[in-house]
């Protein structure tokens, strides 16, 4: 997984590790893309990392990054108006840009020959100068890696993948503060987005749609921090679903059933258990005559139907106004005529918009939210109505719950890192001041393997659930939940 250094083997470099303290730096300004491409201050202080491991200094790698400084410095003075109105082009012109570099390296190499490098690495040395001209620099192998599903930035020495559901470390490394910063900047730039102490904190997106947060310091305390949820370039399909092991083909089958028969579906997990991707595929099953509205903070989901309205909240200014939130779009989506409303993520006085539109007409409405169990998101739907300022009853507000969600999809990441529906559970509504529960699925762990992997069984209730009334009014026949 990690990326391969040869070039500092084969140059002599030796895998020392030293600890260094990384000297704070005022954040930079860049006026352009080719000045924060080619604006670095000082050589490369890091080494591959192996195992547990800190910032380290060789003198290879200080030779190799002299070299890539030295060709910054030629491209910048040498290079013809010509060219650099093809670098402004940007990605579209990738493959001649690096023509350009190779021109200028080959030179450079030719004049200051640091070792006898071989025609991989001549080209590895291109593409490396050439992402950070036209990408994100040393994040983007990482970002073409289909593996990796998420990136933790935790200072410019120390980055973080997952890979499998499993945290790795890996050896990619940015040369210092500075340098991360001038990537962020080019991140937040084409958003209109900025970071700055006096607003340390910001949520973006890149332009292939990953959702990315980022938090500098004084806030952090290990240097900028950066979190990357990268989107998938292709969508999963229920059949990915059932084969990863994150459903039976009998829950499968059920779910379809209930998203056609236009029940309001719940779905609840942890950070990084997979509810997106689930409400994804719960999506897929609505029927292509249906006008879909969906609400996100950052647009995650990718309906194939036809009938979709894409909203987006938006936050606030420069100036601190301006500020669209997820509650004004319910509110808003309300009057666009939908036959169903999906909601990314619910976390505050939005729920109560969300519930009071599942019990008004749109049926078949789906969301989002963090809980840890299906009891635990009830109790969290409570809290997020109250957070309406509306103030209203206890059991007011419960009755609204039990009345507006018919099911509740409990996902999880299991400890070997693989995702699972743990139980599908029926609201059957309320005895007193109780919202009554019952399981119709849920996964049996057995036992962990030599592996560390999760070996276990689904097992369907075999009970019929109270709302076979939806499913009668809609012609959908029920499957089978053994």
């Amino acid at each position: 997984m990690a990326r391969s250094l040869s070039l500092f083997e084969r140059l002599g470099g030796k895998k020392e590790v030293e600890e260094t303290a990384a000297a704070e730096k005022p954040m930079p300004t860049y006026n352009s893309r080719l000045q924060t491409a080619l604006s670095f201050e000082k050589p490369l202080e890091a080494s591959a990392f192996a195992g547990r491991h800190t910032a380290a200094i060789t003198s290879t790698g200080n030779k190799l990054q002299e070299l890539k400084m030295a060709i910054h410095r030629r491209i910048v003075d040498e290079m013809t108006p010509e060219e650099q109105a093809l670098i402004t082009q940007g990605e579209p012109a990738r493959d001649q840009i690096k023509t350009i570099i190779s021109a200028y390296s080959d030179r450079e190499i030719a004049e200051n020959p640091i070792a006898n490098m071989s025609r991989g690495e001549r080209f590895q040395l291109v593409d490396d100068i050439a992402d950070e001209l036209l990408g994100l620099g040393p994040l983007e192998p990482l970002l073409k890696d289909d593996e990796i599903t998420e990136i933790m930035i935790n200072g410019p020495k120390n980055i973080f993948v997952e890979q499998k559901g499993k945290l790795l470390l890996t050896d990619t490394y940015f040369h210092d503060d500075a340098h991360l910063m001038s990537i962020i900047e080019r991140i937040l730039t084409p958003l209109g987005r900025r970071v700055d102490e006096s607003s340390p904190l910001v949520d973006a997106r890149l332009s292939d749609g990953s959702r990315v947060n980022i938090i500098i310091p004084p806030l952090s305390l290990v240097g900028p921090a950066v979190t990357i949820r990268k989107f998938s370039k292709k969508a999963l399909s229920v059949k990915d679903l059932v084969s990863f092991g994150t459903l039976s083909d009998s829950m499968a089958k059920f779910l379809e059933a209930c998203v056609k028969a236009r029940l309001n579906i719940l779905v609840s997990g942890g950070t990084g258990s997979g509810k997106t991707t689930t409400l994804n595929v719960l999506s897929s099953f609505i029927p292509a005559t249906d006008r879909i509205v969906t609400i996100e903070d950052a647009a995650e989901l990718r309906l194939q139907q036809r009938h979709v309205v894409t909203l987006e909240s938006r936050p606030a200014n420069l100036e601190g106004k301006g500020a669209i939130t997820i509650r004004d779009l319910v509110r808003n989506a309300l009057r666009m005529r939908p036959d169903r409303i999906i909601v990314g993520e619910v976390r505050s006085g939005e729920a109560l918009d969300m519930l009071q539109a599942m019990n008004t007409g749109h049926d078949g409405s789906l969301t989002t939210a963090h809980a840890n169990s299906p009891r635990d998101v009830l109790s969290r739907l409570e809290t997020m109505v109250l957070m309406a300022g509306m103030e209203l009853p206890v059991r007011a507000v419960r009755t609204q719950v039990s009345s507006a969600i018919d099911l509740i999809l409990q996902q999880s990441r299991i400890r070997d890192g693989s995702r699972k529906i743990t139980y599908i559970t029926e609201v059957q509504g309320m005895e007193g001041d109780t919202i009554i529960l019952q399981d119709l699925f849920r996964y049996v762990q057995d036992y962990i393997d030599e592996n560390g992997k999760s070996v276990g069984h689904y097992e369907g209730s075999g009970l019929q659930p109270l709302f076979m009334d939806k499913f009668r009014m809609n012609g959908i026949e029920m499957p089978s939940l053994q």
